[in-house]
């Protein structure tokens, strides 16, 4: 078994890498773009919302990987070249859209709308309000084709305006540069538009007005403020720039007579975990074959006293309790990876799901429901027990039954990567697909069909059988060189980074802040629309 030295430096290091790496890409298109954003008289997006929330410590980012490593042919774009997240602004939790004019003048990148998309439905989902700080050229053309005209494209953007305001969530839209072309929408679908001035709000800039009918004017004249405030009587409030402009978009916040998630939530008074948050870098291993205790990690982060396990006796791989995170109440459900011995039958394997267990958190997931908790899922698991015992106790109907009171949940679902989410069993823990309300991970977690061992030896055969099939000879050279090829590229897509550059998690944290990122996201749950009835589909019993 790996001693525990070596988990807690690889854990240590892991965090300190993905830090340096977060630090560069908050400096979206570097130092030079952003001396030319303040020559401009601007600001960039990072200054934008240091300045708009209450207090910057408090501002939680969401999808800060989003293109990670991707679009290299065209220089990257950092961040998807938008920043996201949720602050208190005015004592009120709101989502905080904001182009960075750093990166490629903050077009829109494919990535780009996704982000902005999950935002809005983050938003959407816990009845918080929006507020957009615009700033940017449009879609970036030679992607077009990529971000124009799909279900979670460019236009959905604009859709989704459109619903939330008809469903009553406050939306402000401040334009704080270029906001041009379809992406125009956006400012005037929202509650209310502030503009800068200097900045441009217009369909086709002068250059396309020019060449499509041959008139020559102005950006002022076609866009501007003054023109929009006086002319055209498109914004509400003229601003001189971008500090005034901040100033008053808290006032309209302030303003609010609705509720909204409360900044206040979380409690201060709240008992500590019965064990310190460093702790955590000695409890946890992701070695092959070490084991850890999950009630141990939990204690990490729950409010000490407040840890009650439903039948803590039964389908032990899975760990379901009551808890509170700083005052807030919430379920948990838990991957176990220590070896289990139930009352009857053989070892359980930690990290697997049995089908005891699948059953038992089924039934705990319909509890939380009839309570009204939200719950918290952490992620460890290689996925559902194989084999004829396990098929002739029913797994397929037990797992069926856990993914469908899942699913159907009316509470907020909180997904935490902690380690390994594989196969079925990201699925069963609420993965991306069953609609989490957030999905968080630890540095060097991972997330794929099947862990890198299993799934490198699979495709390796089925490329050498192809290569066979044509003719070629497989030698044991050719052999090592198609399962090393293999195994680099499937451990890069199942490493996390490469699912939160995707959009599939919103946000990677450092496993010592876990309390403090975990009593965030319930607090963003506090004005969560309850009128909804629970309900299963049929369940196989």
């Amino acid at each position: 078994m790996t001693s525990p030295t070596v988990a807690i430096n690889r854990l240590r290091e892991l965090n300190e890498e993905y830090q340096q790496q977060e630090r560069q890409i908050r400096l979206g298109g570097g130092p030079k773009a952003i001396d030319r954003q303040h020559e401009k008289g601007r600001l960039t997006a990072r200054e934008r919302i240091d300045r708009l929330v209450d207090d910057p410590q408090r501002f939680v980012e969401m999808g800060l990987w989003a293109a990670f490593n991707m679009y290299k042919e065209h220089g990257g774009a950092s961040g998807a070249g938008v920043v996201t997240g949720v602050g208190p602004v005015e004592g009120r939790l709101c989502m905080i859209v904001a182009n960075d004019a750093t990166v490629k003048a903050g077009a829109f990148f494919p990535a780009t709308c996704k982000k902005i998309i999950r935002a809005q439905r983050i938003a959407h989902m816990a009845h918080m309000p929006l507020l957009y700080l615009v700033d940017s050229a449009g879609v970036f053309l030679p992607l077009q084709e990529e971000v124009f005209p799909d279900t979670d494209d460019f236009g959905r953007i604009f859709r989704n305006n459109a619903v939330i305001s008809a469903d009553g969530l406050p939306q402000i839209a401040a334009i704080m540069g270029f906001c041009v072309a379809g992406g125009a929408y956006l400012p005037v679908l929202c509650d209310n538009i502030l503009m800068t001035e200097g900045s441009g709000l217009y369909l086709a800039g002068p250059a396309l007005v020019k060449a499509a009918i041959g008139q020559q004017v102005t950006d002022e004249e076609l866009g501007g403020a003054a023109m929009h405030a006086s002319v055209s009587g498109t914004v509400d409030f003229k601003e001189k720039d971008d500090e005034s402009c901040i100033r008053r978009i808290r006032a309209l916040v302030a303003a609010f007579n609705k509720a909204t998630p409360r900044a206040d939530a979380i409690d201060p008074s709240a008992p500590a975990p019965a064990r310190a948050a460093d702790e955590v870098y000695s409890l946890f291993t992701d070695k092959p074959g070490a084991q850890y205790d999950t009630r141990e990690i939990l204690k990490t982060f729950v409010d000490d006293g407040s840890f009650e396990e439903y039948r803590a006796d039964y389908g032990g791989s899975l760990v379901c309790a009551y808890a509170r995170i700083k005052g807030q109440n919430c379920g948990i459900v838990a991957n176990q990876k220590k070896l289990v011995k139930p009352a009857a039958g053989g070892i359980q394997i930690g990290g697997v799901i049995y089908h005891d267990s699948a059953e038992k958190t089924a039934r705990f997931i319909m509890d939380c429901n009839q309570k009204r908790i939200p719950i918290v899922f952490v992620h460890d698991t290689t996925g559902f027990m194989v084999g004829r015992e396990s098929e002739q106790h029913g797994i397929i109907r037990a797992g069926a039954k856990m993914v469908n009171a899942m699913s159907n949940c009316v509470v907020p679902k909180i997904s935490l990567i902690i380690g390994g989410s594989y196969g079925a069993g990201n699925y069963a823990m609420c993965g991306r697909a069953f609609d989490p309300f957030l999905t968080y991970a630890w540095p060097g977690s991972k997330c794929a069909v099947m862990g890198a061992a299993q799934a490198t030896g699979v495709l390796a055969t089925i490329e050498e059988k192809s290569r066979e099939r044509k003719g070629e000879t497989i030698d044991e050279a050719t052999h090592k060189a198609i399962l090393d090829a293999v195994r680099e590229s499937y451990t890069e897509q199942q490493d996390i980074r490469h699912g939160a550059a995707r959009g599939w998690l919103d946000r990677v944290i450092q496993p010592h802040n876990t309390r403090d990122e975990l009593a965030a996201a319930l607090a963003m749950t506090s004005n969560w629309p309850s009128e909804r009835e629970f309900r299963t589909g049929v369940l196989q019993t």
